[in-house]
């Protein structure tokens, strides 16, 4: 059997204030390619299908869109779980129907030892899904199954999940388990909204090796933790800065009823990059002008040592989505000092900078001659005032 497992889609986000949902939908589009060619058996969601717990309606109309390409023309079932963005109650709504065509939403955490059993070719494979929950809300959920102190942090609360679902395991079967957590040591991007502070949002890594795959959501690095078939397949696209230098991908699982047989990742090529570009102000202008990616959303850092007028504007002519500018040349502390200089530099200094840099070429003899008389006047008016 094989599936492909997916996570962090955050449906309806945006991006220094611009929307991401043309773009999600073109990796979307690739997602249902993939399914296609690799002849897929399943399609796993691990969390944060949504970006917020109220998502847009125009978001809603892209998963619902989605998902009926991918159940009704591929005929592939959907199995998907809530992350720490999503509202449980809100996107499991109807889901005890919507099993019936072939989409399983696991967001009840009093059913995470209920697995979707998926059966192909005589192959059966069980999927247990665990839905983000905190320690309050699984105390408060299943208090009539713990004793007393036995949830007190992420990590217990996490263990109590995983050993309901254990129990639960049936012999001789493929079992995969869905769970939307952060483990412990696992690298985290900076568009990762933190479960809690100061690291207690971790959990063990061990007490999932039991089973033969783990489809991992939150962190949107693709990596594992642990061991190799504990993953996590990362974020539908970059969301991040931090995120420029990933490749995102989705990930091929292959099992059978010994186990897994296999994985492997998919690319998924954005419609437009995220990336950081850093030069001098005059050199990114001239890049830009014959730069084929010139639409990808950027993070400009200029190394300019002087002031710049309009900088934005400017690159925003041949790099339409510059979203963020850091001018690094004016920092640190020698150029701090630099900074300082320039500042006690007569009134003529400066105002020749600012003419170079409106008109583009340098003041003639007889402007700087006009420009001196005019500051002589004014010191004279000042001094007599």
């Amino acid at each position: 059997m094989k599936f492909i497992h997916t996570s962090d889609w955050h449906l309806g986000r945006l991006f220094h204030n611009v929307s991401l949902l043309d773009d999600q939908q073109h990796l979307l589009d690739q997602v249902f390619h993939h399914l296609q060619e690799q002849e897929a058996d399943a399609l796993v969601v691990a969390g944060d299908i949504y970006d917020r717990s109220v998502p847009p309606a125009t978001a809603v109309e892209v998963l619902d869109e989605f998902l009926h390409r991918v159940i009704q023309e591929l005929r592939i079932p959907v199995i998907l779980i809530p992350g720490n963005h999503d509202s449980a109650e809100r996107l499991g709504f109807g889901s005890r129907q919507l099993q019936q065509s072939g989409l399983h939403i696991l967001a009840d955490l009093k059913a995470v030892a209920q697995p979707v059993t998926l059966e192909v070719k005589g192959v059966k494979v069980d999927f247990f899904g665990l839905p983000y929950a905190d320690p309050a809300q699984v105390r408060s959920t299943l208090a009539d199954q713990l004793e007393e102190g036995q949830v007190r942090c992420f990590n217990s609360a996490h263990q109590f999940l995983v050993e309901q679902v254990k129990q639960a395991v049936t012999p001789g079967r493929g079992t995969v388990l869905l769970s939307h957590c952060f483990l412990d040591g696992a690298s985290e991007s900076d568009s990762e909204r933190p479960l809690a502070i100061g690291g207690a949002d971790r959990v063990d890594w061990q007490p999932l090796a039991d089973f033969d795959y783990v489809a991992l959501g939150h962190l949107h690095s693709p990596q594992y933790k642990g061991k190799e078939y504990i993953r996590y397949s990362g974020s539908l696209m970059k969301y991040s800065f931090s995120e420029a230098t990933q490749k995102k991908s989705l990930t091929l699982v292959e099992v059978n009823q010994q186990g897994l047989v296999g994985f492997q990742l998919l690319p998924l090529e954005p419609r437009k990059d995220l990336r950081i570009l850093e030069g001098d102000l005059q050199s990114l202008l001239q890049q830009g002008e014959t730069d084929p990616h010139r639409e990808d959303f950027l993070l400009v850092r200029l190394t300019d040592r002087e002031a710049l007028l309009e900088p934005m504007s400017k690159l925003r002519r041949v790099y339409p989505n510059v979203l963020h500018l850091e001018k690094t040349g004016l920092t640190g502390s020698g150029d701090v000092q630099l900074a300082r200089e320039k500042l006690k530099r007569g009134e003529l200094d400066l105002f020749s900078d600012f003419y170079r840099q409106v008109q583009g070429e340098e003041l003639s003899a007889q402007q700087v001659q006009v420009i001196q008389e005019a500051l002589e006047e004014i010191r004279r008016e000042e001094t007599q005032g």
